[in-house]
């Protein structure tokens, strides 16, 4: 099964809807459909990228779309939430046990307070999922209603992930506004997230890298 399918599944639709509509309540930013789509199409051009198997960059895509599916019942621990709630919905779905062991492992793994890489596909997930940064996912109109977290992503500009298979590198190339966000404030912010793509990346047998503002600072 394709993850843009799982995408379309009416349950699938309905818990990422209720959980980001949540989000949205508690001043988060935006964890939609769009942004899962997004993470599972990273996810398994990672390990694509890195020669997996289609088998291997399926599980990780599928992943992708189902790993904020926890959010519909709390944002704390959604992870491992997600991973309960995504191991029914596959079984529903005919997906092979050994298969629903992966992908609900990746999906209670990916979230950086609980979680941590333990195999190919948590490692794509958690790359994927961290590095999309982006204006568009800030739901606050007002600029003056920022919090950090709102400031941190409208100031990227541009962001890009860059994968080097000769040099084994995966780099998340950042373009910053620092008069809206100073680079002090995305550190503070993202610094665990960032050290949990590095050992993400070095369970691949990669780097992690990160620029921003065309200066290496990972």
């Amino acid at each position: 099964m394709k993850y843009k399918d799982i995408l379309q599944n009416k349950e699938v639709k309905s818990l990422l809807k209720k959980g980001n509509d949540n989000l949205g309540m508690l001043g988060y930013t935006d964890h939609s459909e769009k942004h899962c789509a997004i993470v599972a199409k990273r996810a398994g051009m990672i390990l694509k990228k890195f020669g997996y198997s289609e088998h291997e960059i399926e599980l990780a895509e599928i992943a992708g779309a189902l790993h904020d599916i926890g959010n519909a019942i709390n944002r704390k621990n959604h992870g491992e939430y997600g991973a309960i709630l995504a191991y029914s919905l596959l079984e529903k779905l005919d997906i092979p046990l050994t298969d629903r062991v992966i992908i609900v492992s990746a999906i209670g793994n990916h979230d950086e307070s609980t979680g941590g890489a333990v195999d190919a596909v948590s490692a794509a997930l958690i790359l994927a999922d961290k590095t999309d940064v982006r204006r568009n996912r800030v739901r606050n109109e007002e600029k003056s209603g920022f919090d950090k977290h709102d400031r941190v992503n409208y100031a990227v500009t541009n962001a890009t992930v860059k994968v080097n298979v000769q040099k084994r590198s995966i780099t998340l190339n950042l373009q910053i506004d620092e008069d809206i966000c100073t680079m002090y404030e995305y550190f503070e912010i993202f610094l665990g997230r960032m050290m949990m793509c590095r050992k993400a990346a070095e369970l691949l047998g990669a780097k992690f890298k990160l620029t921003a503002n065309g200066s290496k600072v990972l």
